[in-house]
């Protein structure tokens, strides 16, 4: 049955915009409850105390997070070799940089840095809060999120390797949301308006975590 499923082109391409959506939805969720930092101080700490104990979301809406992030990778890394697969010899005039943004032809590229920031911001912060809650067993303190938060950002290096992977996701979204609806068969009178929406939010959702940052390393 998992070998049909990873053989169909078709269903490869739906699970991939699907997964696609579920991730920007994440994403829309993640820079709100983010942008609460730059707003007040305790209203952050409050917001992560929240996510952070809410059994909801450690053991089931966590989980299926990282199982998204991860699912979502993974089937663009399979259909990149099956595009390659399908070209294999390559035209010795393309013109392929007249035919396609930079963003279509490198998301492969863009989808791994961005892997590898995934992978450095759970290890920042969700190994660090297990480490926090389950093996030294420290007592809930809702007032720590705002001040690991800043320290955070107080690197120069860390800040700009942030702000670089962000710049990429813009680029990744670029394509990626308008191909997420390709790939569910969204194809209607309101998918150009989608489009459009999908371009600004390429734009707007990654500027708003690099001014985050920038916010904390120069202010907070």
């Amino acid at each position: 049955m998992a070998n049909q499923f990873l053989d169909s082109s078709i269903i490869r391409k739906v699970a991939m915009g699907l997964s696609g959506f579920f991730l920007i939805s994440f994403l829309m969720l993640h820079v709100s409850l983010n942008f609460t930092s730059v707003l007040s101080k305790d209203l952050f700490n409050q917001v992560s105390h929240f996510m952070g104990y809410n059994p909801l979301v450690q053991y089931i809406g966590q989980p299926i997070l990282i199982f998204g992030v991860v699912f979502h990778f993974i089937m663009g890394f399979i259909l990149e070799i099956q595009n390659r697969k399908a070209r294999p010899v390559r035209y010795k005039y393309n013109a392929s940089s007249a035919n396609s943004s930079w963003s279509s032809r490198n998301m492969i590229i863009s989808g791994a840095v961005i892997l590898s920031y995934f992978c450095l911001h759970w290890y920042d912060f969700w190994f660090q809060e297990l480490n926090y809650k389950f093996i030294e067993m420290n007592v809930p303190n809702e007032t720590r999120y705002y001040t690991e938060l800043i320290h955070k950002f107080q690197s120069p290096v860390r800040t700009f390797l942030y702000c670089c992977a962000f710049v990429l996701l813009g680029f990744h979204l670029w394509h990626g949301f308008y191909s997420s609806m390709q790939s569910v068969g969204f194809n209607n009178k309101y998918a150009r308006g989608l489009t459009v929406f999908g371009k600004y939010f390429a734009i707007i959702i990654p500027s708003a975590f690099i001014f985050i940052a920038l916010f904390h390393h120069f202010i907070g």
